[in-house]
């Protein structure tokens, strides 16, 4: 039998509870317009953590995203490219409370068109697979070996001790989607661990918070405890974004950390107070510079050449002489974050 680890919402962090309504009405209504795959994207990655950390929703905070979901099943007729998008918004509406029960009867017709079969990606597949067996759709007969494949890759830690964001984020994509994001044990062995172990030492040299939160999420939901560094940084996040009126209409801002970070914060049992949000349009901005160490790290391996080695010990003194203050630091707390920084050195180092 898995074991099931619950997520827990203390009443004293009821902060993403008590934003919720505005920030559905905010993604839903001032950002973009439904037709553009952003706007998809932004929303479906909301109501998605609304809706696995158990937050309640009451029916009125839902109620922009009406319209879209009476439209639900021509939009997914006419855009079959959008159906992950689209069932999972579909599908966190109705869970959060919106009144109906379309979506299973559309994660049939998906399965009838077999679009996850369309998908290159194993990760797109994984993806796939969970949202229509939310439903009780199976579509494993089509793809028997996926999770073989998934877990293959995530067991790989030397694919995760180089700057890969790509790979990064799949890594945790995949841990929430065999975690059915925290609701079952999803049975990491000993390299994937360390494979998260790695990511969260780049995210946190790199100082990436929105990668570095992934981490703790998927640590959490795999049973473990982030690094209290890590967690710490997640927590200075949150606290340094603002969001303000934006009339403008620029959409580029930093609303994916401060999703992630929430999220991280519901998760990992943190007392995040969140930013009063304005009405109408608004962008997300995050106060808290954040200098990196990755690249000078890199810059001082690649320019040792033929003196380079893998051998942390070695090398110690002869990266931290070449960093300037700010970057030191950031390595100093990046080693003091993590009781597998020599290992992972051996293989960042390419030596």
């Amino acid at each position: 039998m898995s074991n099931v680890i619950e997520l827990h919402v203390p009443p004293r962090r009821q902060r993403l509870t008590e934003r919720a309504g505005g920030l559905i009405e905010l993604f839903a209504t001032h950002r973009r317009h439904p037709d553009d795959v952003f706007w998809l994207k932004e929303n479906a990655e909301l109501l998605g953590i609304l809706e696995c950390t158990g937050t309640k929703v009451g029916v009125e905070a839902l109620l922009p995203h009406q319209d879209f979901y009476k439209t639900l099943s021509e939009r997914l007729q006419f855009f079959p490219q959008y159906y992950r998008f689209l069932l999972s918004i579909g599908m966190d509406l109705e869970d959060l409370g919106l009144p109906g029960t379309q979506m299973e009867g559309l994660c049939h017709w998906v399965a009838h068109q077999r679009l996850p079969e369309a998908e290159l990606s194993d990760l797109q597949r994984a993806e796939a697979r969970r949202l229509l067996a939310r439903r009780g759709v199976d579509c494993t007969a089509a793809d028997p070996g996926l999770d073989d494949r998934l877990r293959g890759f995530i067991a790989r830690p030397e694919t995760f001790a180089l700057p890969n964001k790509k790979a990064a984020y799949e890594l945790t994509h995949i841990v929430f989607y065999l975690s059915e994001y925290g609701r079952r044990d999803p049975c990491l062995d000993a390299a994937t661990l360390q494979s998260l172990e790695y990511v969260g030492i780049l995210a946190y040299l790199d100082q990436n918070v929105d990668l570095l939160a992934e981490v703790c999420v998927a640590l959490r939901q795999a049973g473990k405890a982030p690094n209290a560094i890590w967690v710490e940084a997640v927590r200075r996040s949150i606290s340094g974004f603002r969001v303000i009126e934006d009339p403008s209409g620029t959409a580029s801002d930093d609303y994916h950390e401060y999703l992630v970070a929430s999220w991280a914060v519901q998760v990992l049992g943190l007392d995040g107070t969140g930013c009063p949000l304005p009405q109408g349009r608004a962008v997300f901005q995050q106060r808290i510079e954040q200098p990196s160490a990755l690249r000078a790290v890199s810059a001082a391996l690649l320019g040792a050449s033929k003196m380079r080695s893998c051998d942390w010990g070695q090398m110690c003194d002869y990266v931290f002489d070449l960093l300037d203050d700010d970057a030191g630091l950031v390595l100093e707390s990046t080693i003091a974050s993590t009781a597998q920084f020599e290992p992972f050195f051996e293989l960042f180092a390419r030596a």
